[in-house]
């Protein structure tokens, strides 16, 4: 008798020969070449599971795997834990909701978008949870109150956004008195410590802080432990890595601190980089690689000092890092996207920390290039003067990116009639500048020099940023009338530009790693011509010399 796979075997049978091993002789006769004993090739009844076994322990989190064995046991339907809903309340005056109508700048400076609300849900539903978003509230005890009175039921959790720090119009504090039990107010912990823990109609509270990293850090330590209790499943860890800081981390004594890094793999060793440490600045958690934590009882880390990093992006990305230190260009951003394009494996890390920070970290390791303008004032020459001062007994090579313009950035129709340097020792003209150690900045300085401009007489010469597009933001919102950047910066904050000079911008790479196979991937990206396209797509740049290898 035939039987195909996975039928129930024929009453009567207990065996099974394969039909690799039946030579079929005619319709009615067979010739077995290998006997079979009783039972062989039969899955017996209760061989994966039987009749008062359990399937899965209570708070078992159900896999795709799972579901089969449920099924195949006779299960259909299961009783599972109720996902938690999260009520998320936005409050603030000065919040808009996001539009797809904004057509302007102007548009997006009118108010600031209400994006919070839309992070912590994504987050909550990572997590397990359900989010229940209310509109945007205003700063009004009254309308806030109701709004959580209204919308309580049904809930089991309320995230209340914004108004838990001591301003006049923060009300989330006396709100709760009024109706609930404040727990705790303020948490030591840096970003986040405005947070409020309370209890309102029988359900946990909480005051989450109104800048961006602080609501992050604020519902990771905060509420996430809650979810996952709630859902009576551990809390999945993240990896953890022990990395070496390429600098200097002070922190406040007293307060836990959560610092957002880029890491790389450089020589064989994690180093990791903080951003910026804002708690507004957003942009510091999607670029981070991970967060570092600093003890209550620290004052922080020095250079180079082996600590822990617990990891945000898997640890394979870190190992396909390219590590690029040095002064900032638009041309990056480029070079980064196009790598992620063509070569989905490598992943291109740029930090801004001027052309001779860029320099100082070849030398100590911490990077595998180096970006920089550095003008040596006595020959007018770029680069070879400093890479032979400050890299001496390293073999580098130099890769040329771009020729670009630098000069003055001012708002759109010149409204200060600015010309040139000498106009920034003018009383009604603010000035921002760059950090010390920057190409920029040493052009500046070198240029008011040649002209005697003395800087003290500058508005503004002490205020420093460390990108183009930091200068340029901050002539493009009034904050001060102009400052010295590159035209690809200028253009794409909608400036108008003063030239001052062209300079050459290069890229210096250890020799150690010009043969390692990403670091190749960087050089034939350099010399695409998709590449030099959209440069030159960009303005400001000449890209006719970009991938020659350069000598002095």
């Amino acid at each position: 008798m035939f039987v195909n796979t996975g039928n129930p075997v024929p009453k009567g049978m207990n065996a099974v020969i394969m039909i690799e091993d039946v030579h079929i002789i005619d319709s009615g006769r067979v010739e077995i070449r290998e006997g079979a004993h009783p039972w062989q090739h039969v899955r017996a009844i209760g061989e994966d599971m039987i009749a008062t076994e359990m399937v899965f322990p209570e708070n078992h989190k159900i896999t795709p795997y799972d579901i089969g064995a449920l099924l195949a046991a006779g299960y259909q339907e299961v009783n599972v834990r109720k996902e938690p809903r999260v009520l998320i309340l936005p409050t603030g005056s000065e919040l808009r909701e996001p539009d797809p109508g904004y057509a302007s700048r102007q548009d997006l400076v009118s108010g600031i978008i209400e994006s919070n609300s839309y992070v912590l849900s994504g987050l909550i539903v990572e997590d397990g949870g359900i989010p229940v978003r209310n509109p945007i509230v205003k700063d009004d005890p009254a309308k806030i109150k109701r709004a959580l009175l209204s919308n309580i039921e049904g809930v089991d959790l309320v995230l209340l956004i914004a108004g838990s720090s001591a301003g006049s119009e923060d009300y989330t504090r006396s709100i709760i008195e009024e109706s609930g039990e404040v727990l705790v107010h303020g948490v030591s912990m840096m970003p986040g410590k405005p947070a409020l823990i309370g209890k309102l109609k029988g359900r946990p509270i909480i005051g989450i802080p109104g800048y961006p990293v602080s609501a992050v850090i604020a519902y990771e330590r905060l509420v996430r432990p809650m979810l996952y209790q709630s859902l009576h499943v551990m809390m999945p860890e993240r990896q953890k890595v022990k990395v070496f800081p390429t600098g200097k981390l002070p922190s406040k004594l007293g307060t836990e601190e959560f610092l957002r890094v880029k890491v790389g793999n450089v020589g064989g060793k994690f180093f990791a980089t903080p951003l910026p440490r804002g708690s507004g600045v957003i942009t510091s958690l999607t670029r981070a690689d991970g967060l570092i934590r600093i003890p209550s009882l620290s004052e922080g880390l020095v250079e180079n000092e082996e600590t822990e990093v617990e990891l945000l992006k898997p640890l394979e990305e870190m190992m396909n890092t390219i590590v690029m230190v040095g002064s900032h260009d638009l041309t990056l951003d480029i070079l980064s996207n196009l790598l992620g394009k063509l070569y989905p494996p490598i992943f291109f890390s740029s930090h801004h920390v001027g052309s001779l920070g860029g320099l100082l970290a070849i030398k100590k390791k911490f990077c595998h290039i180096a970006g920089a303008h550095l003008l040596d004032p006595e020959t007018g020459e770029y680069n070879f003067p400093s890479i032979r001062q400050y890299l001496k007994g390293v073999n580098v090579k130099v890769i040329h990116l771009v020729y670009r313009e630098q000069g003055f950035m001012v708002q759109q129709g010149n409204p200060k009639k600015i010309s040139g340097l000498k106009d920034l020792l003018r009383k009604d003209v603010s000035f921002i500048n760059r950090q010390k150690g920057s190409g920029t900045r040493i052009l500046l300085d070198h240029s008011l020099k040649n002209l005697s401009i003395d800087s003290t007489q500058i508005k503004g010469y002490e205020k420093e940023e460390f990108t183009h597009m930091a200068v340029a933001s901050a002539v493009g919102s009034g904050v001060v009338d102009t400052g010295l950047g590159i035209l690809s910066a200028g253009k794409a904050a909608g400036l108008d530009f003063i030239p001052v000079t062209t300079e050459r911008y290069d890229l210096i790479i250890p020799s150690t790693y010009v043969e390692d196979e990403k670091i190749q991937k960087v050089i034939e990206t350099i010399r695409s011509k998709e590449f030099k396209t959209m440069v030159l797509q960009m303005g400001g740049y000449d890209v006719s010399r970009t991938g020659e290898e350069l000598f002095e």
